[in-house]
């Protein structure tokens, strides 16, 4: 009923539903398309996201990460306080292989300066500045000699 094909001839000829790169290389006919797979309910993400990606792609590679294993999901992080306005937070949530991690993040560039900092420190999350807690900061204000 049907004729023999060559494997792969249903394969499309070039990566689809990819994001492509903008920018000076997309105007020489270059063009490269981002391996790390991106969805949104809040409408995309910002162009200078888009060209930074890329190089963030590039550093997970050099630390032995495949970045097409990572889906990155940008979501609202709740509803608008002010309606006019729209929410101030989005959740960045990351999915790879069996693990994920949710961060919450203003904007775009934000994020992904968090997330390029956990790709070079792969083996665990950036470290974060710890404040003393409430009743350290207490005991040590009331050990002061006056």
């Amino acid at each position: 009923m049907f004729a023999e094909r060559p494997a792969g001839h249903l394969e499309p000829a070039r990566p689809v539903n990819r994001p492509r790169m903008i920018g000076p290389a997309a105007s020489t006919g270059r063009t490269k398309t981002v391996s790390i797979i991106l969805q949104s309910t809040v409408g995309g993400f910002e162009a200078q996201f888009m060209r930074k990606l890329p190089l963030v792609e590039q550093a997970m590679r050099e630390h032995g990460l495949e970045p097409s294993e990572f889906v990155i999901s940008k979501d609202y992080a709740s509803t608008a306080t002010i309606p006019i306005m729209g929410p101030f937070f989005f959740n960045y949530s990351v999915f790879f292989g069996e693990e994920t991690f949710t961060v919450t993040e203003p904007n775009d560039m934000v994020f992904l300066d968090y997330f390029f900092k956990r790709v070079l420190a792969a083996d665990g999350p950036p470290e974060s500045p710890q404040r003393p807690g409430l009743m350290r900061r207490f005991f040590g204000w009331m050990s002061e000699t006056v």
